[in-house]
């Protein structure tokens, strides 16, 4: 019997292996949601926050997220990047952001948690620069939306 490929032999936690996967195009899509006080969107969308431009930061630190995720995730392969965006959309109705990051690769394995790392990243950043604005930011729904190459093809979250 086989066994799981984050396991060796005697049962014991390893990094998979991927030097016999041929590099391909690997494109992974996620997103994720902050709720804020009306004074704080306000604040975020007026360009008042006293920490800076958050958006700006958020960006950034979305893209740095997806660069160091190997060294948040324990077994996560570092992968070179080819690509990283992350936007975030403002809905004034809900008082909500909407990160999106999509992040490619040219490698041997997926950017999935790359891309799941760079929502992450974004909204804590969104989270701790109004946190002296708003005592109570809400960070949720943080999900795969699409992967795209390697062995396992294309994937699209259905809802």
């Amino acid at each position: 019997m086989a066994h799981p490929p984050h396991l060796d032999e005697h049962g014991h936690v390893r990094m998979v292996d991927v030097g016999d996967k041929a590099p391909t195009d690997r494109r992974a899509v996620a997103e994720g949601h902050i709720t804020l006080s009306r004074e704080a969107f306000d604040s975020v969308m007026s360009g008042d926050v006293p920490k800076g431009d958050v958006l700006a930061v958020a960006r950034v630190a979305g893209i740095q997220g997806a660069k160091r995720t190997a060294e948040l995730v324990p077994l996560c392969h570092p992968i070179p990047l080819t690509g990283v965006t992350v936007t975030l959309t403002p809905d004034p109705a809900t008082q909500t952001f909407t990160c999106l990051a999509e992040v490619r690769t040219h490698g041997r394995t997926g950017v999935e948690m790359e891309a799941m790392a760079a929502v992450s990243a974004a909204l804590l950043t969104v989270y701790d620069m109004v946190k002296a604005l708003d005592r109570a930011p809400a960070i949720e729904g943080i999900r795969l939306l699409e992967k795209r190459g390697g062995r396992s093809g294309t994937w699209i979250r259905e809802s």
